[in-house]
């Protein structure tokens, strides 16, 4: 196993929403084993003890060991719990990334949901630093989108963070972002960043969307904090970038693929977000062993 440097962002947002991810692991608990395991309840003692492994099965980023921890722990709370990872570690197949001891049916149980949060944040995680290391050592920031799974926004934007990659505003609660449909229903770009201003603290960064460059041009002289280039070619990213000649923080965004990603990095531009970083996402092969 060998580490991976993750950036410094830190987790002190998901350990706040342990509350809510608590909620979530009772109800995929409950999901998968409702009124009781028939299977485990007729084979296995309830007083049976035994030990398993988390393995790896494939090369991969490893992310969610604590929400592991945490689905055994509602189950039992006398399973031992012994990581032998940390979330960012790279573990190649056949790598143990977890031991648990305790009873056999507790283990059984929590088998395939706590592989389910592992394997889906691991899959985020490993498929993140794909993205982050094709950038190699560029000082271009790449973010993540509100294109997450209901429920487990937190969950994967944590995973994108494990990755090596930052995360965008995480709800439309703690960011102003101007797209489209707000500039429609304002009467335009300037109406519309006029008006925000007028009604939300001067701490807070106006961030505006734009598609051509006469947007570009009616949001810089709005005076937008943040100028985002929407699904532009790279011609016209380039134009806009050094019409905004650092007058704005300048994020590209649409369709961004691992394909052009070093090729918008050389645009000069200060963000590169992409919702594929979460929403396309496969989970990686992770299994439990009894031994």
């Amino acid at each position: 196993m060998e580490n991976n440097q993750k950036n410094n962002q830190g987790t002190d947002n998901i350990h706040e929403a342990m509350p809510g991810i608590q909620k979530l692991i009772e109800m995929a608990l409950m999901e998968d084993i409702g009124s009781g395991d028939i299977t485990t309840d007729n084979l296995v003692s309830p007083d049976k003890t035994g030990k398993g492994i988390i393995v790896a099965k494939e090369p991969l980023v490893i992310a969610g060991i604590d929400i592991a921890h945490q689905v055994f722990a509602h189950l039992d709370g006398d399973i031992s719990f012994r990581p032998s990872a940390s979330d960012g570690d790279f573990l190649n197949p056949g790598d143990t990334a977890v031991e648990i001891e305790g009873r056999l049916c507790s283990l059984l149980k929590g088998e395939r949901t706590a592989l389910n949060f592992l394997q889906h944040l691991s899959g985020v995680a490993t498929h993140v630093k794909s993205f982050v290391d094709l950038l190699e050592n560029k000082t271009v920031r790449l973010v993540d989108t509100r294109k997450t799974t209901p429920g487990w926004r937190v969950l994967e934007k944590y995973a994108v963070r494990i990755g090596g990659a930052f995360n965008h505003r995480s709800g439309l609660f703690d960011g102003v972002l101007i797209k489209d449909n707000h500039i429609k229903a304002c009467g335009g770009i300037t109406k519309a960043v006029t008006k925000i201003k007028k009604n939300v603290s001067h701490l807070v960064k106006i961030e505006v969307e734009v598609t051509d460059e006469d947007e570009v041009k009616e949001a810089l002289k709005a005076k937008a904090d943040v100028i985002m280039l929407d699904n532009m070619d790279l011609k016209e990213i380039r134009e806009a970038v050094k019409l905004i000649s650092g007058k704005a923080v300048v994020e590209v965004s649409g369709m961004v693929t691992k394909k052009e990603l070093n090729a918008l990095a050389e645009t000069g531009v200060d963000i590169i977000s992409a919702g594929a970083l979460t929403h396309s996402a496969k989970a990686v092969d992770l299994s439990m062993r009894i031994l």
